[in-house]
């Protein structure tokens, strides 16, 4: 391949930075021993000597400890838990189970085990191996309960197919070693709390069985990673940090969308400019991905990049295609086969592709807009140069305060170490559910299993037994319900229930098919009658939501438009957990309701972006028992605004839109699990308050409460940083999916907050030096410790309330 200098014009004005990340020699250690098996397989797979990295991994197994591999893409971390493993099989009893966090995964690394195993074919002969899923037939499914040595499998599976079943699966669980966590940083937020429990369950039977299995974890890089893996496993690991692989030179470019004049704040769109790069390196035959925050951005630039190649080489128009979450599961690992085989030229997805599904080879990766988090930036720029040849990485970043403060000041991105992850096993509603599935699996026993589960179990047990879902006999807790709880609980989502998305012809001229899936929470905002709903780059108008039977029903037409949903929010707080005092005012945190719903929604053309209508919707609202965190400010600091003809209402307002942006950076979450409102009923006065997306909350506006002059600061810093005079979409405008205020000075809509009033509160927060004593709760680091994405991509939810 050529020098990635000749791909792209390197001087062109809409690149702000260039960062070369250089090449790296491989760190070998010499004359390793392993058994003969485990060599052999090795070798079968064209590695005569193991990366640093990798013996160190292997020693820490041998010595019994729990480890994570915390390495770069494409160094070789599964050859840390897989020899390890081919060792254990000298015992032929021995078992072990792979987790991943989807199936794609574990289907993709079968065939990795696969090709090791085969190195012997009589040693192969004896081990049964293969996935568990809910793709596996019944018959592959009992071979593997009966005698299987490998199961590859997801958590998903893990919680809901073969735990409660334990009683079919003795023979494994007495005889298990070891428990293989593939891309451990993916378990954080939702999925990880819910995971974290999860492995809980599994340890407590493997204890039942008189097993103590050891767990291999492998991780991108994150700054706490060893708190990550030990708040989901319960257990202390051990951390191989040293990366011994070797790396092809890397640019990483840093790209912003041109003005589209001096005096506009507006800039020509991220979706558009992402386009024409992948067409650009499409045509010159480069491998590329393109990641989107969203599935409608994906199959947007899907869309127009199709379009752009029917017109300029038209059988390239067949070698790109996108990928996210909500396609059909065959449709999918078509996809993953084309891209493997390089068949495909081009793929855009959501952060589906993020985790280590093997690809092949791509030399470029497009990020349309900041992830969210450097840990996921890099894992998903490291999808590109997975050999030692050059590769390159862009961000295009959009108009939006982070992303534009990152073209402004490039160094805080290339400089700055990957975040802190945050899980909450602990957290009430998630603790609740799998205590039930725990209950039903095998009585608990107060004694024991508080270890596992901590102090909250005993009170949440107390509450189950007052809905008559467990009873209590002596000391232990006896599941009474006749329901199948692991049925009812989903580790990735919001709601547990998924909305159907079923398409419909004309005259009836075709029967009726299942295009994709979407859930609960989601359906209303996505799938609202004269929705535009965008899949595998057609046009498909939203004909009904039928919210009883949860089935959308579709129909295909050629539209020029997409859509995009209003979200109106309101909130009561409950229970107060701690305040503090802010310059003239407080700042507090709560148990709160939030009630939204989907009251109307704009059309936005194709290409231009152009808004070219709106229509008002009925849907009723949804309801959320969650944590939130609240802000108000009076007497001085409102007169000082009004003597400035400054209002506290539009400070607010211009504040609420910086911090749904910002505050997912401090807390590692992607911007839909935070929500915020403006509204003055709960106070008297106008309150700004920020809320987890979540049940009884995750961690994330109580972590916002704890650092909120941090997160202060960092919002000044973007306002005060953004040239605008009056306020644009890189510094206070709506984030992208519009929020109607509740209050009185709000709720008709400020186009734009006044800039000058958000600048100055912000400025008048930040004179008092010093932070207020706070009362009620621990610093979130000791309550919460790691963030989300819901299982489902960060991507593949959309932006809300």
């Amino acid at each position: 391949m050529v020098s990635n200098t000749e791909w792209i014009d390197l001087t062109d004005d809409r690149i702000r930075s260039i960062r070369e990340i250089p090449a790296r020699a491989a760190e070998f250690v010499e004359a390793f021993p392993l058994t003969s098996f485990a060599q052999n397989a090795v070798h079968s797979i064209g590695i005569e000597k193991l990366y640093s990295h990798q013996a160190s991994a292997i020693e820490a197994a041998r010595r019994g400890e729990n480890v994570v591999t915390v390495t770069g893409t494409a160094s070789g971390k599964s050859i840390c838990y897989h020899v390890p493993v081919l060792e254990s099989l000298a015992d032929g009893n021995n078992t072990a189970i792979y987790l991943f966090p989807t199936k794609a995964l574990a289907q993709d690394q079968l065939r990795g085990v696969k090709r090791l195993l085969d190195t012997d074919p009589a040693r192969a002969k004896s081990i049964v191996c293969g996935t568990y899923d809910g793709d596996t037939s019944q018959h592959a499914r009992r071979k593997l309960r009966t005698h299987g040595n490998l199961i590859l499998t997801n958590p998903d599976m893990l919680h809901a197919g073969i735990l409660p079943n334990h009683a079919g699966w003795a023979r494994f669980f007495e005889n298990l070693r070891y428990v293989i966590v593939d891309e451990i940083h993916a378990y954080r937020g939702i999925f990880g709390s819910n995971v974290g429990n999860v492995f809980r369950r599994l340890r407590r039977i493997a204890t039942h069985y008189g097993a103590s299995p050891q767990f291999l974890c492998s991780s991108a890089t994150i700054a706490n990673p060893a708190e990550l893996a030990e708040r989901i496993l319960g257990e202390p690991v051990t951390v191989v940090d040293r990366d011994g692989s070797p790396r092809g030179m890397k640019r990483f470019l840093l790209w912003n969308p041109p003005k589209f004049d001096p005096n506009s704040s507006e800039r020509r769109s991220a979706n558009i400019e992402a386009k024409n790069l992948m067409v650009q390196f499409v045509l010159q035959g480069i491998p590329t991905i393109v990641f989107a925050r969203s599935r409608i951005t994906a199959e947007l630039i899907y869309r127009y990049a199709r379009e752009d190649l029917l017109m300029k080489h038209k059988k390239l128009a067949d070698k790109i295609a996108v990928y996210r979450g909500g396609y059909l599961p065959k449709d999918r690992r078509e996809i993953e086969r084309r891209l493997f085989e390089g068949d495909l030229l081009g793929v855009t997805s959501t952060n589906a592709l993020e985790l280590g599904i093997d690809v092949g080879s791509l030399g470029v990766s497009i990020l349309v807009g900041f992830p969210g988090t450097i840990a996921s930036t890099w894992q998903q720029a490291g999808r590109a140069g997975r050999t030692e040849e050059e590769s390159m990485s862009i961000l295009i970043t959009y108009n939006d305060p982070i992303d534009q403060y990152l073209a402004r000041h490039p160094a805080y991105f290339f400089d700055q170490t990957p975040e802190n992850a945050i899980v909450d096993s602990e957290n009430p509603y998630i603790l609740a559910r799998h205590l039930a599935c725990a209950a039903h699996e095998l009585p608990i026993e107060e004694s024991e299993d508080v270890e596992l589960f901590g102090a909250n179990m005993a009170p949440v047990l107390d509450a189950m037994e007052e809905h008559e879902k467990v009873m209590r006999l002596k000391d232990k807790w006896y599941w009474s319900s006749t329901d199948y709880p692991a049925a009812e609980v989903s580790l990735r989502n919001m709601a547990d229930a998924t909305f159907t998305i079923t398409e419909i012809f004309p005259n009836g001229q075709e029967k009726e098919r299942t295009i994709g899936t979407v859930d609960a929470i989601s359906a209303p905002e996505l799938l609202y009658p004269e929705a535009i709903y965008l899949h595998d780059g057609e046009t498909y108008f939203v004909r009904e939501l039928d919210l009883d039977q949860r089935v959308a029903y579709v129909e295909r037409r050629e539209v020029d438009y997409y859509t995009q949903a209003i979200v109106e929010s309101t909130i009561r707080l409950g229970k107060g957990i701690a305040e503090a005092e802010v310059p003239d005012g407080k700042k507090m945190l709560a148990q709160a309701t939030v009630s939204w719903m989907t009251v109307a929604f704009k059309k936005i053309q194709f290409q231009n972006m152009d808004s070219i209508g709106w229509g008002k919707l009925d849907l009723p609202s949804q309801e959320l028992e969650t944590v939130a965190m609240g802000l108000h400010v009076e007497g001085r600091i409102v007169g000082r605004l009004a003597d400035e003809s400054l209002r506290i209402s539009e400070g607010l307002a211009g504040l609420r839109n910086l911090l749904l942006v910002v505050a997912p950076l401090f807390a590692m979450c992607d911007r839909s699990n935070l929500g915020g409102v403006v509204e003055s009923s709960n106070t008297g006065v106008p309150t700004l308050f920020l809320y987890d997306r979540y049940p009884f909350g995750l961690g994330y506006s109580e972590k916002c409460f704890h650092i909120l002059d941090e997160i202060l600061h960092a919002c000044l810093e973007l306002v005060g940083d953004c040239p605008c005079d009056d306020g644009c979409p890189s510094c206070v405008g709506m984030p992208r999916q519009p929020v109607l205020h509740h209050d009185p000075d709000t709720a008709l809509g400020i186009p734009m907050p006044d800039k000058r009033a958000t600048k100055r509160l912000l400025e008048m927060l930040g004179e008092e030096s010093g932070a207020p004593a706070e009362s009620g709760v621990a610093p979130a680091s000791a309550t919460s410790g790691v963030a989300p994405d819901p299982g489902e991509d960060r991507g593949d939810r959309e932006q809300r309330a």
